[in-house]
Order: C-alpha cells, then sequence, then structure tokens
C-alpha cells in the first residue's frame, strides 16, 4: 500500500511539474504578445494608424491564436518531454524555431480563419516582428526561470526519483559519478545491484543480486534502474530487463560495445542490401570550409576583442616569476602530424626538467598565478595563434603530446581516429567535465561521438558552453 501511494504521490508530482512548465510558457507568450503591442507603440518601425486599436478589443483573437499555436509548436517540437540534463543551448534553439513556426501559423490561420468576419483584424509586420522577439526572449527566460525553480525543488528533496545502478565495471562507476556531480538531475542513489550481491562504488553499497532486482524496486519505490553492463549478453540483458518491469519503473540501458564503436549509427544502402555504417567521419566537402571561416572568424574576433586582457596576463606571468611568459609544446593534430602549441606559462621554468609529465591535482609545479589560468582556462588564449594559423580549429579533439598518444593508442581501441579532426582549443569532452587528470577512455568516447557527429550548431554549442563555464566557473575538473 505505501508503494503504491508513493508511486501516485510521484505521478501526481510529475503532472503538477508539467502543468506548470505548460502554464510558464503560455504565460509568456500572452506576455510577449502584450508587450510587442506596447513596445510597436512606443518604438514604430513604420508610421502607425492615426487611431490604432485598442488590445483587447482588436487583437484578442490574434492573442489567442498565438499563445495556442506556441504551445502545439513547443509540444509537437517535444520541448515538453526533455531529457534531465537537457542543454539549455539545445533547448533554446528549438525554442526559436518552435517559436518561428507558431508565429507563422498565427499569421496563416488567422487569415483563413477571420477574412471577410468580424474578427477580422490587421496584424502589421512591425508587430509581427515584435512578438516573435518577445516571444523568443520571454519563453527561453521563463524556461530557464523554471529550470532553476526545479533546481531548488530537487535540492530540497521534491521532484526527486531514486535509482538503482546496475553493474560493478568502470560504466558504473562513470554514471554513479555523474549523478553525484549533477543533483540538478533530481536522482538519488539508492543502491548498487552487481552478480555477487557484494561490493561498493564510490560509497554507494550493493544492496543484492539480479535476481533481488523485483524485490529491491517494490522495497525501495525506486522509479529508475540504469543497467550499467556494456559487455552483457544479450539474453541475460533481456532477463533483467524483465526482472525490471514493475509497475512505472523508467528501464535504461547502458550501451554496449556494438553502440560504442558503430558512433553516429545510420543504416546505407547497397543495391537494395541494407548495410550499418559503423564508422562515418561528418566533417567532409564543403563543411571543412564552413568550419574553417569559423574558426578563422572567430579566432581573429577573440584575438583583437582580449588583446588588451591578453596583454595584462603576459605582464602578471612575467612580474610574478623568471622565465618566458609563453610556453611552446610540440603535440600531435590532425592526421598525426605535430605542431607546436602556444599556451601561457603555468609552470616552474625548470617543470619538465626530467621528461614531461601529467599535470595532477595541486600539482607544486604550477605557479600560483598559473593556477589561476588553469581554474579560468586565460592559459588556453595564445591558442586563438594556432587556430589562426590553420594548425587548431576552435572545437575538437584535445592535443596532446607524442609520448602520451604512443600510449594510449596501445590499450584504447580506436584512439587514433581522433586525429581525423585538427585539434581544438575547446572540445566535447572538456564541456562535459572531462578535463585534466580524469578518465582518458571517457575522454576518447566523446572525441569519437564529437568526430562522427560534427554539425556547425555542435560547435558553436560547444563554444558557447565554453564560455558560459569559463564565465561563472563551471569546471570542477579545472586545476
Amino acid at each position: 500500500m505505501r508503494a503504491e501511494a508513493s508511486r501516485r504521490r510521484r505521478r501526481r508530482s510529475r503532472l503538477l511539474l508539467r502543468l506548470s512548465l505548460v502554464a510558464t510558457d503560455a504565460a509568456m507568450a500572452l506576455l510577449a504578445f502584450v508587450l510587442a503591442y506596447y513596445a510597436r507603440q512606443i518604438v514604430p518601425l513604420t508610421p502607425l494608424p492615426l487611431n490604432p486599436p485598442g488590445l483587447i478589443e482588436y487583437y484578442m483573437p490574434t492573442l489567442l491564436l498565438h499563445v495556442g499555436f506556441v504551445f502545439l509548436a513547443v509540444y509537437f517540437s517535444r520541448l515538453y518531454h526533455q531529457p534531465r540534463a537537457a542543454s539549455r543551448f539545445d533547448v533554446a534553439y528549438r525554442i526559436i524555431g518552435a517559436v518561428s513556426m507558431a508565429v507563422f501559423l498565427s499569421v496563416a490561420f488567422q487569415t483563413v480563419l477571420f477574412k471577410n468576419t468580424p474578427l477580422e483584424t490587421d496584424y502589421p509586420r512591425t508587430l509581427l516582428v515584435y512578438v516573435w522577439t518577445f516571444s523568443v526572449i520571454l519563453i527561453i527566460l521563463g524556461r530557464e526561470l523554471y529550470s532553476q525553480a526545479l533546481f531548488r525543488l530537487r535540492g530540497r528533496g521534491i521532484a526527486r526519483d531514486d535509482v538503482l545502478v546496475v553493474g560493478d565495471s568502470d560504466p558504473a562507476r562513470f554514471i554513479i559519478q555523474k549523478i553525484q556531480w549533477a543533483p540538478n538531475l533530481g536522482y538519488d542513489l539508492a543502491g548498487l545491484v552487481t552478480e555477487s550481491g557484494h561490493g561498493s562504488i564510490l560509497g554507494v553499497q550493493a544492496l543484492g543480486q539480479y535476481e533481488d532486482l523485483p524485490t529491491l524496486i517494490d522495497e525501495l519505490e525506486v522509479s529508475t534502474v540504469i543497467i550499467a553492463l556494456p559487455e552483457i549478453d544479450h539474453r541475460q540483458l533481456v532477463h533483467l530487463v524483465t526482472l525490471c518491469q514493475r509497475g512505472q519503473v523508467d528501464v535504461k540501458v547502458y550501451p554496449d560495445v556494438f553502440a560504442y564503436m558503430s558512433g553516429g549509427l545510420s543504416v546505407d544502402d547497397v543495391g537494395g542490401l541494407p548495410l550499418l555504417n559503423v564508422r562515418d567521419v561528418a566533417l567532409r566537402g564543403w563543411n571543412l570550409s564552413l568550419k574553417r571561416a569559423l574558426d578563422v572568424l572567430g579566432a581573429a574576433c577573440a584575438l583583437i576583442f582580449l588583446s588588451p586582457l591578453m596583454l595584462l596576463v603576459a605582464l602578471v606571468i612575467r612580474w610574478s616569476s623568471p622565465g618566458p611568459v609563453f610556453f611552446y609544446q610540440s603535440r600531435m593534430g590532425l592526421d598525426g602530424k605535430m605542431f607546436p602549441v602556444i599556451k601561457y606559462r603555468t609552470m616552474r621554468s625548470d617543470a619538465e626538467r626530467s621528461g614531461p609529465g601529467w599535470t595532477v591535482k595541486d600539482d607544486p609545479r604550477v605557479t600560483p598565478v598559473g593556477r589561476v589560468l588553469r581554474r579560468t582556462n586565460f592559459d588556453e588564449l595564445p591558442q586563438f595563434i594556432n587556430v589562426l594559423l590553420g594548425q587548431m580549429s576552435l572545437v575538437g579533439p584535445r592535443p596532446e603530446q607524442q609520448a602520451y598518444v604512443d600510449q594510449f593508442r596501445q590499450y584504447i581501441p580506436r584512439y587514433m581516429e581522433r586525429h581525423q579532426m585538427k585539434a581544438g582549443l575547446t572540445g566535447w569532452a572538456q564541456v562535459n567535465g572531462l578535463r585534466g587528470d580524469t578518465s582518458i577512455e571517457e575522454r576518447t568516447k566523446y572525441d569519437l561521438w564529437y568526430v562522427e557527429n560534427w554539425s556547425l550548431w555542435l560547435d558553436v554549442k560547444i563554444l558557447l558552453r565554453t564560455a558560459f563555464q569559463t564565465i561563472t566557473g563551471r569546471n570542477p575538473n579545472a586545476y
């Protein structure tokens, strides 16, 4: 009875949260229309009529159409079915598309439905521009406020879900670490389920064996089970999923080795014979020119606008410790070719007299100024020169030294495939927290995913997230 009551409360809370998000979008769409009307009167882009109509009496049908189509466009864009860790940049991008469609449909349906009727209204183009602009801004703002409110609710134990992790290998450790690092996901780790029923990972204790899953799900009232057994036999996987099918429990499966190897999995056709593409590179043809154009434009603008800051950093380094301002090191880039990467010096001048060494947390070789530069990513600013020279890109896998490349390629599958693209100043792995002394295997997975799923929007999103993390200091693994 308690379990069923708990499930009902959880379902009610989810429904209320979803309805509150719908209400937020509707309120923001309505407010956007009202503000657009008054903005057109205060800052008219074209001459206003001598006797402009009142808002309520004249534009009410148009306003209702706008709010209704905003809801429909957002709904069919699946913005009410977001993953827990949805990127705010992805959400903003999809909102722009949804609002654009809603505004277009509002104009079209107003013409069709109200033509030659008492409800016929004139929808000026300037008002349309204002409505679109305010709708985009306010709905994005409303979503951000909703996310912050949800974050605070989850911090107080509201709208959280208990999760069981099945497995005791590296993928299970990685999933647990991600959940612990991101409390805003709203997950509470109820425990671990292993084959032996013993052990622990990062403080999460094993509560039982695989066959205990039905009992554990009922007793702990968990709502989500994550199966982190990437190399499990398919028959055993089906058996585990069957054990987890209790009520409204969500079952998520970490992808197996084939899914990892396939990266951007797609289906090709050869004379009617379907074939799976398990290795593809998205950056080809004219996309190369497009990416290079973004690199040149971005690097040139950065060097111009950041030149005062770069000069200040150089003076501080020169004043704080003996040695050169810049640090040059040979790194491997596109097609395995070496190039000199440029960085601000963050270590003592004799830091590598015994050979290259992997940087670790609280590394004694790092100077006090260098520690600040690493935490803020300012030590990477000179690499805009590498980008302008064509040796690097704004976004791509981070370059490594030859000695480390020779080491990693021996035991990490497909490691060298990350060199099919220019090394980047920032990358997909870095904006997902994999910086510094973190797992090379996990970084490689992120790098390969980026190589196989590249798009211009993905580059823009990574750059925006890098800037956001740098400004807010949300970079827990940088040192």
